[in-house]
Parts: C-alpha cells; sequence; structure tokens
C-alpha cells in the first residue's frame, strides 16, 4: 500500500515537472518552409522627373558633318524625354551629364572614356563615327522606368559622338558635347558644360585565391 502511495507521489511530480517545462523540453516546431516569406528589399521613392521640352533646333543625326555645338548648356532627348543638364562630373575618365543634382539621375548619360584622370582629357577632342570598329568609349544610357526607379541602357558601338575639352580651370573642365545614339527613342545631347572634376573611385581588393583541395 505505502509503495502505491509512493510510486503515485512520484509520477505526479514527473507530470508536474512536465508541464512547468514543457517549453525547454518540447520546442515548438518551425513553421513550413513553404509558410516562411523572405522580405523584399524596399524600394526607394524617388521624385518624380521635370518635365523639360525637347529641343527643336537641334537635330538627331549620325553624320558627324552635320553636327554642330550649339552655344548653351547641354540639353536634348534621352529615352524619349526632354533633358537639360543640371550638372557634370568627369570622375577619372568618365564624362556623366546628369538632370538632377544629387541622388539617382533623372536622367543623364555617361562617357567611358579611355583615360585615368580627367585632367589627361585637357585640350583634347574626341569625334567617334557609327561605323568606327571597337574600342571604343562605352556610353551609358540613364533614365526612370514606367515604375519610377532608375534603370540603365548601355550601348557599346554604332554611335556618332564629338566633344572637345577646354583646360583645367579651378577643379573643373569645361567642354562642348554632341552625341546622338542609336537606341530606339534616338537619344541625343547637345551643347556645352562645366565637368566638375573628380578622383577615380579606387580599385577594389582582389579576393584571395582559395587553395585547391
Amino acid at each position: 500500500m505505502i509503495a502505491a502511495i509512493v510510486l503515485g507521489c512520484v509520477v505526479v511530480a514527473v507530470g508536474s515537472g512536465l508541464f512547468i517545462f514543457r517549453d525547454k523540453i518540447f520546442k515548438p516546431k518551425p513553421p513550413p518552409q513553404e509558410e516562411v516569406k523572405k522580405k523584399e528589399p524596399a524600394k526607394i521613392a524617388l521624385a518624380p522627373i521635370k518635365v523639360n521640352p525637347i529641343p527643336t533646333n537641334i537635330s538627331w543625326s549620325m553624320d558627324l558633318k552635320e553636327l554642330a555645338f550649339p552655344d548653351s548648356p547641354a540639353a536634348g532627348s534621352i529615352h524619349g524625354s526632354g533633358f537639360a543638364l543640371d550638372r557634370a562630373i568627369l570622375q577619372g575618365g568618365n564624362l556623366t551629364l546628369r538632370q538632377g543634382k544629387s541622388g539617382p539621375p533623372e536622367l543623364g548619360l555617361t562617357v567611358q572614356f579611355f583615360a585615368q584622370q580627367g585632367e589627361e582629357l585637357a585640350g583634347k577632342s574626341v569625334e567617334i563615327t557609327p561605323d568606327r570598329a571597337p574600342p571604343v568609349p562605352k556610353v551609358t544610357l540613364r533614365f526612370r522606368d514606367d515604375q519610377n526607379q532608375e534603370s540603365r541602357k548601355p550601348i557599346n558601338s554604332g554611335y556618332a559622338l564629338r566633344v572637345t575639352f577646354s583646360e583645367v580651370a579651378n577643379g573643373h573642365l569645361p567642354g562642348k558635347i554632341f552625341i546622338c545614339l542609336p537606341d530606339e527613342n534616338k537619344s541625343f545631347v547637345a551643347g556645352t558644360f562645366d565637368a566638375e572634376l573628380k578622383k577615380p573611385n579606387p580599385p577594389k581588393p582582389k579576393q584571395p585565391k582559395q587553395p585547391k583541395k
């Protein structure tokens, strides 16, 4: 009789312990894999694009003989929208003409000249005909897509370009440009610019090679 009572007490004690520490002993199962949803990165809301008229005094042409520099700040049409220059930057050999002074450009283009420093282009002129074989400077159009998100379109050849650079003054390199591109919207930019000189970004460190196993 006494043994039965003792056994009953032990069973009650063990049951109480299991109930009290049930969360630590029996961990809840994780939710099924298909129910776990990854959070998508939030899209940055960009300010709407300023609407500028497409110049009517500039004609798109692939014939360099017909390209004459307008004596006014660079303007044109990029991806079918009117472009007006707000800021020009020459970082290393990359000349960027952009609408919108800060943040992702509303519209713009970048020409990657074969130069390590912007100062190397001072006093020089560059002409690229559509039939010139690579290597030629790479051009990148920058614009907004239908969701007002930044988008880019590289153009590696088949364009007409004439650009002249003046001399460096007060950390700037002025110049004139006329460029016509073969994209479906026939983008073009022509006029003067005063590019801020910036040092090129430092090269990314090389990753050490993993030893072969």
